[in-house]
């Protein structure tokens, strides 16, 4: 049984929902090294999250982007924390909703994701920029 932890940002995304499956992966070339064990990706932010969804049709993370919109308006006149403006409350919101962190499988060396998944970076900030993740691997 062995363990690495790896901290690295991603490029800086705008606004939506951003498939980051091959980003994720560029950055830790030790995964080929497992047979078997689990990654655990969580991402050190109060206003972005990580979710595993749909990794082929890019309307899935447009119409995700457009759901969560509806559901946490931003002009909405009951937030009060909104110091550095009005997508800030309604981040940490959905930040809350989705999670930050994904836990995901793996085999021979590789992520165990079913065929149309795909690790999403959620950014619920228009201005966001760089976002830092820690990825955990167990196994053997």
């Amino acid at each position: 049984m062995s363990c690495i932890q790896k901290e690295f940002n991603l490029q800086s995304k705008k606004r939506g929902f951003h498939l980051i499956t091959n980003e994720v992966l560029e950055n830790i070339p030790e995964l080929k090294n497992y047979k078997t064990g689990i990654a655990h990706i969580f991402i050190q932010h109060t206003s972005a999250s990580l979710i595993i969804n749909e990794n082929a049709d890019p309307t899935v993370r447009e119409d995700m982007e457009n759901y969560f919109n509806q559901i946490v308006p931003e002009d909405a006149n009951y937030y009060r924390h909104t110091l550095e403006g009005p997508d800030d409350m309604t981040s940490h919101i959905k930040g809350s909703v989705l999670g930050s962190s994904v836990s995901i499988p793996v085999k021979n060396g590789k992520f165990n994701l079913g065929t149309w998944q795909g690790i999403y970076l959620c950014e619920h900030r228009n201005h966001g920029g760089r976002r830092k993740l820690v990825v955990t691997i167990i196994g053997e």
